[in-house]
């Protein structure tokens, strides 16, 4: 009975539960707090998970992974407003322009490992940047403005609040679902083989650096699907979303959530937006506060909330005692 009591939940696997915690909050969230904030965070999720793919799992800490957002963003936003293709089609190309460009950075900067893969990518990032707020057509500095939502498929019409929030909901679980596929499949295993000892992967016979590329491109696709999403649900776009500074603040969510796990992007997306809007009257000095909390979080927890948690919550093994060897069963010395 006491089994049947412990295993009450069993049937559900662990990792699984949380989609079904996303799922409570996006069906309650609308009733308790801002659906704006909801479909930000939404986004962003989405974002941090595309960058913990490659950072926490793959082992490449990139600098530069707005370039991907932003682009993806300005791709939609300029396609919307511009030509009014259905909006299917604009976020498409958005997401096909940041594999491109994924795949195009990954090229040039997996061949230099730590500092200098980061470097590579900061740099390249901040090419995207100057390139894009010093175009006419993109806006400059005031950036895009009025990007009309349209219908989705020719059914769902985008324009109701509604509809948009459940949209980008769906579009965030169906991301954050093929990274745990992703994880748990043979590539998974394969980059988490490289992650550990690179050296050894080459001599196993692992093609390293295709598939560091294809990582790389991935998570660039995955950045650039939730920058179109975001710029779609917000109707603007601006050189913040490719600025430098975004890099930075989806490293501190990853970081503050726990690197290399699948809960970690969730949890350091909501905390580090609820800070930013219960705390938006500090002003400039809000980023004191994010470097507070940087140092908190690598004095103090260096795993992040969920990486802390499932150590906290592992079962340690189970030590079997050495019996010693009856004299009569020992052989003798030298046979």
């Amino acid at each position: 009975m006491m089994k049947n009591t412990t295993n009450l939940f069993g049937w559900i696997r662990p990792g699984y539960w949380l989609y079904i915690g996303l799922i409570l909050l996006a069906c309650v969230g609308p009733f308790v707090g801002s659906r704006v904030m909801l479909m930000q965070l939404w986004s962003m999720v989405l974002f941090a998970a595309a960058f913990n793919l490659l950072a926490g799992f793959g082992g490449l800490l990139a600098f530069g992974h707005a370039a991907f957002f932003g682009v993806a963003a300005y791709t939609t936003g300029y396609l919307a407003t511009a030509y009014g293709p259905p909006t299917e089609i604009s976020i498409l190309a958005g997401v096909i322009v940041s594999v491109v460009l994924g795949a195009a950075f990954g090229w040039l900067s997996i061949r230099r490992q730590g500092i200098y893969f980061s470097m590579i990518t900061l740099a390249l990032a901040q090419v995207v940047y100057f390139a894009i707020v010093r175009s006419d057509a993109l806006g400059r500095d005031d950036g895009i403005q009025g990007i009309p939502r349209g219908k989705l498929f020719g059914l769902v019409d985008l324009r109701d609040d509604s509809a948009m929030y459940i949209t980008a909901f769906v579009i965030m679980m169906g991301g954050l679902l093929l990274i745990h596929r992703i994880v748990r499949s043979p590539m998974g295993l394969a980059v988490d083989s490289i992650r550990l000892n690179e050296k050894r992967s080459i001599s196993l016979g692992y093609r390293v650096d295709s598939i560091k590329l294809l990582l790389f491109t991935l998570s660039a696709g995955l950045s650039g699907l939730a920058g179109s999403v975001r710029a779609i649900s917000f109707q603007v776009v601006a050189p913040s979303d490719v600025h430098w500074s975004l890099s930075g603040v989806i490293i501190l969510m990853v970081l503050v959530g726990g690197l290399g796990t699948l809960a970690g992007p969730v949890i350091g997306a909501a905390i580090l937006l609820a800070l930013e809007h219960y705390l938006q009257f500090l002003g400039s000095w809000f980023t004191v506060v994010l470097g507070v909390l940087y140092i908190l979080c690598i004095h103090f927890f260096r795993q992040g909330i969920a990486g802390q948690f499932k150590l906290a919550t592992q079962r340690k093994p189970m030590s079997i005692p050495v019996l010693p060897v009856p004299t009569a069963l020992r052989g003798k010395e030298g046979t």
